[in-house]
């Protein structure tokens, strides 16, 4: 397959993550279409967006340079690439959409969280077309103002994987503000991301800034017992997780229980945290929409129930996100001590 000046290139589920990605794609000259929600294509389409990079680079795309609608048949028919950015709780409806309105052959790329989509993809979308796993490490901030150019912020650094087949995607992908890299053995990315992604519920429970949360390291130990609990699960299964930044996965745990000046020190790049990021799991508790625990958390207890293992840490946060999602009043702004309780050995 060849990508070039006319491939298509459709975000379906345009939240912040598919905005970033798809501005970047159109600022890079690749012809892209957005489906979002109808509060996202007003925008776009009156004021167009803007991507400011984690160095603080902003770059403007005017309005009509990028189609952005919410009919799917209208965004997906013309498409020969489809990058999934949904939640992982609309993948299989996503699945649907793809399979009623895209053409036999569109390639289908999930850049969503969690270990299951591709598999979920794949199961919806049948040999029709091909799905490609792919990874975003960095977390995007959304500034939607009442009026102007909503303003997708990358606050942290990264490049995206996907899978190396088919041949060329990766570069065609591959943009300013949005690099992009084929990996070899994408099931030990998405299983080394989700070591990270255990660390969404606890933002979202202290409702804290990410860099405020990971300087505490009364946070940091609820984050290095879940990750324990999980490499336990993972060896037992024998699935080996990829090293995503510089930290081998084995050596997380004892790295996130350092001390406050010696992990500063040490882990400096996990600190470079845009003062405003928080994880998307946070932004789901304060609209009041249900969360990813069961791709995360739950994936982890999953896993270990599998192999006759215990995740007391993991169920504990998961617990405490369940909580909190049927209060409905936001981020609990709990204390480390309150999770600590329940999962600490």
């Amino acid at each position: 397959m060849r990508f070039g000046d006319e491939t298509r290139i459709a975000v379906a589920g345009a939240g912040s993550i598919g905005c970033y990605a798809g501005a970047c794609l159109a600022l890079g000259g690749r012809r892209v279409a957005l489906l979002a929600r109808s509060r996202v294509v007003d925008a776009v389409t009156g004021a167009g967006l803007a991507v400011r990079d984690l160095d603080g680079t902003q770059r403007h795309l005017p309005a009509g340079r990028v189609q952005a609608g919410a009919d799917p048949a209208a965004v997906l028919v013309d498409a020969d690439i489809v990058l999934v950015t949904v939640k992982s709780g609309a993948t299989r409806e996503m699945a649907g959409l793809i399979a009623r309105h895209a053409r036999p052959g569109t390639v289908v790329v999930s850049l969503q969280n969690g270990v299951a989509n591709p598999a979920a993809l794949r199961t919806g979308l049948g040999a029709r077309h091909p799905v490609v796993a792919g990874m975003v490490p960095f977390n995007v901030v959304a500034a939607m103002p009442a009026d102007g150019a909503p303003v997708f912020h990358r606050a942290t650094e990264g490049t995206t994987l996907v899978d190396p087949v088919p041949e060329g995607l990766a570069a065609f992908l591959d943009v300013a503000g949005f690099p992009v890299s084929a990996a070899a053995d994408m099931d030990a990315v998405l299983w080394g991301k989700l070591l990270l992604n255990l660390n969404n519920a606890l933002n979202a429970l202290s409702g804290l800034p990410l860099a405020d949360e990971l300087a505490d390291r009364r946070w940091r130990r609820v984050l290095a017992v879940q990750i324990a609990e999980a490499l336990g699960a993972m060896k037992a299964a024998g699935i080996r997780p990829a090293r995503i930044g510089r930290l081998r996965p084995d050596l997380l745990p004892a790295v996130l229980r350092l001390p406050d000046p010696l992990f500063r020190r040490l882990a400096r790049r996990m600190l470079a945290v845009d003062p405003a990021a928080r994880s998307s799991m946070w932004e789901d508790l304060e609209r009041g929409r249900p969360t990813e625990i069961d791709q995360f958390q739950g994936a982890v207890i999953a896993l270990a129930e599998r192999h006759g293992r215990a995740a007391p840490a993991n169920r504990a946060v998961l617990a405490a996100i369940r909580r909190a999602e049927r209060a409905g009043r936001g981020a609990p702004r709990l204390e480390p001590e309150a999770v600590l309780a329940q999962a600490a050995r």
